[in-house]
């Protein structure tokens, strides 16, 4: 890990390689808008430019990535514009159906809880302790809604998987 202090791009390019990808999928999984996560990507990584935090380790750099992005994400959600902000149609999508799986698509039509807790530990590989870290949440309430979202998930898949 680059030190922020030494040479700030190097720093930004090596967060952004190994970062981005996740960075833009917890902004995906909170708002279900590809263009809101693209623009809360883009907070996220102007505010960690203008941070003056210092990062203890890449495990420090990761949770505060998630933190921003989680906490951007809500903002973003409880603005008056975006509340007041209307589809341009029904049903449509930002992204097109066939790239995206359906037990992804399942996962992203949980309550915000459940989907950030299963999006966390599944496709970020977070532990119950990383997540409640993270989250600003205890452990025992993390373990619940990953609990309540894997059996939402098996009503909704109908047991077709059961590896979840």
């Amino acid at each position: 890990m680059h030190d922020k202090s030494s040479n700030p791009n190097d720093f930004i390019t090596d967060v952004l390689d190994k970062h981005s990808n996740m960075v833009l999928r917890i902004a995906y999984s909170k708002t279900g808008n590809k263009a809101d996560a693209e623009d809360i990507f883009q907070e996220v990584f102007v505010r960690l430019m203008r941070s003056k935090t210092k990062f203890d380790s890449e495990e420090h750099l990761k949770a505060w990535l998630i933190r921003v992005t989680v906490n951007c994400s809500k903002n973003l959600l409880a603005s008056a514009w975006f509340r007041k902000t209307v589809g341009l149609e029904e049903g449509m999508t930002s992204v097109p159906a066939a790239q995206v799986s359906e037990i992804y698509d399942s996962v992203l039509s949980l309550p915000a809880k459940y989907r950030s807790a299963v999006h966390l530990h599944y496709y970020e590989g977070m532990s119950v302790a990383e997540m409640a870290a993270a989250l600003g949440r205890k452990e025992g309430t993390i373990k619940s809604w990953l609990h309540r979202g894997r059996e939402l998930l098996k009503l909704k898949l109908k047991g077709d998987y059961e590896t979840i």
